[in-house]
């Protein structure tokens, strides 16, 4: 069995998680049920899925929560882009309309 903490991956998957949850406050009021729950738990997922990895017993299981890690770190990115998107369009919206 691993030590998760000792992944620098997990270290920055951590700390990510961690700035998302405390910058909940610049997200979209009317997102708050919607993308930003879906962001917040992408970015908890990525760590937690590389912890599970960590406690698992062979090598196989490990590299597998590994891909799932990588997949919710994709599912973030995603979720990121469509925030600076829908953020873009909202500020053409109050311009033009």
């Amino acid at each position: 069995m691993r030590n998760y903490e000792d992944l620098q991956v997990w270290r920055k998957a951590h700390d990510l998680t961690l700035a998302i949850y405390k910058s909940r406050r610049c997200f979209p009021r009317e997102e708050r049920f919607g993308l930003t729950s879906q962001i917040r738990r992408s970015c908890a997922s990525t760590g937690a899925n590389l912890a599970e990895g960590c406690g698992r017993r062979s090598d196989g299981e490990m590299a597998r929560f590994v891909q799932i890690a990588m997949g919710s770190g994709a599912e973030l990115s995603y979720h990121l882009l469509s925030l600076e998107i829908w953020a873009l369009f909202r500020k053409h919206l109050l311009n033009n309309c």
